[in-house]
């Protein structure tokens, strides 16, 4: 990718709302952003950026501002995230899936919503497997500040799982390299012992 393509990618992605919740077809706001940069989407899938969201890209890409494309879902006022405390079973399901690290809790404890993180992606109610989690009318607006925190929170988590991954696979290639010098080493001893 030129440089020219970078920052449409970047301009295009400054101006998505950053719920991450995926409605787009794509797993997240910075993925669609490099496909309508790249020609492959059109500027109508944000649901959570509506109609402002679709002009804000058209004025960006050049593209004529056209309805959203209901196929990828309706624009509705921002909602939020919140755990039924007398339902939820600690499963952290939820956890794993939320964006933004919105929802905290311990292992089969109760789990809560950070609202201040919570983009509204309604990710979360998905994995849920006992309903306990609703969508309630956000006290605040989502602005472009809310967006970039949002985005911060997003990209800090992907960073954590890679981290967390990178340790894991780590620590199985060791694990193999050691469970090798053994069978290596068992080899040796049989063929010294006969």
């Amino acid at each position: 990718m030129d440089i020219m393509s970078e920052h449409l990618v970047d301009a295009i992605d400054d101006v998505l709302p950053q719920t991450q919740c995926r409605q787009c077809g794509f797993d997240g706001c910075r993925n669609y952003a490099w496909s309508i940069a790249m020609g492959e989407a059109p500027i109508n899938r944000c649901a959570p950026g509506g109609q402002k969201g679709i002009e804000a890209l058209s004025r960006i890409t050049g593209h004529p501002v056209v309805p959203l494309d209901p196929e990828y879902g309706h624009e509705v006022p921002l909602e939020l995230a919140r755990i039924k405390p007398e339902q939820c079973i600690g499963c952290r399901k939820c956890v794993a899936v939320c964006p933004t690290n919105a929802i905290v809790g311990a292992p089969k404890r109760l789990h809560g919503v950070i609202s201040e993180w919570c983009t509204g992606c309604a990710l979360c109610i998905i994995a849920c497997p006992v309903d306990c989690i609703e969508m309630i009318e956000a006290p605040f607006e989502w602005t472009q500040e809310r967006a970039h925190q949002a985005r911060k929170h997003y990209r800090e988590k992907l960073e954590r799982e890679k981290k967390r991954l990178l340790l894991r696979e780590a620590k199985l290639n060791a694990q193999s390299a050691n469970d090798r010098k053994k069978a290596l080493l068992a080899d040796i001893l049989s063929k010294v012992k006969k």
